[in-house]
């Protein structure tokens, strides 16, 4: 079947199967920056931010996300012009092998958000569902604490 999602302020078709996941029917369709780790809900590197709420994309059918908006972490920046996040991260060390990273970024984007003053509890409360097998967290934590400093400095908002 065909159906139509907004992934990144994009309208994009797409063919799939009625008992496909978000995961699969992305990554199939060329949304690399969506990573396939556990497939069972554990790790957080499949994470997108659906109506800006980050969910495990292999935990969703994708049936039914069509009327809402999909986010990858491609949709807040980009290589060449990446977010103010992904630039703390790089800065703060916090993507050493990076398969994590999309996951952790997306997930600190939809905290940052919600709260652009969070505490480090509740950092590591949004990042709860993200595993990382590299930096050991601390410099994770240390680029989102970064960010939302930058962020007050700045007088800045999350967009």
């Amino acid at each position: 079947m065909k159906l139509e999602f907004k992934i990144n302020n994009t309208s994009k078709a797409f063919e799939l199967l009625p008992n496909e996941t978000l995961l699969n029917v992305l990554r199939n369709n060329d949304f690399t920056e969506v990573k396939c780790g556990c497939n069972e809900g554990e790790c957080g590197s499949c994470t997108v931010l659906l109506d800006g709420k980050p969910v495990n994309s292999c935990q969703v059918l994708a049936m039914s996300v069509q009327e809402k908006e999909i986010t990858t972490v491609k949709g807040i920046g980009t290589l060449y012009t990446p977010h103010l996040l992904q630039k703390t991260f790089v800065e703060a060390g916090a993507d050493q092998c990076g398969f994590c990273s999309p996951g952790m970024v997306l997930a600190s984007y939809s905290l940052l958000k919600e709260n652009p003053k969070p505490t480090r509890e509740e950092i590591l409360t949004a990042l709860d569902g993200n595993l990382c097998r590299c930096t050991g967290y601390v410099k994770i934590v240390d680029a989102v604490e970064m960010t939302a400093q930058k962020l007050q400095t700045n007088n800045l908002e999350m967009e």
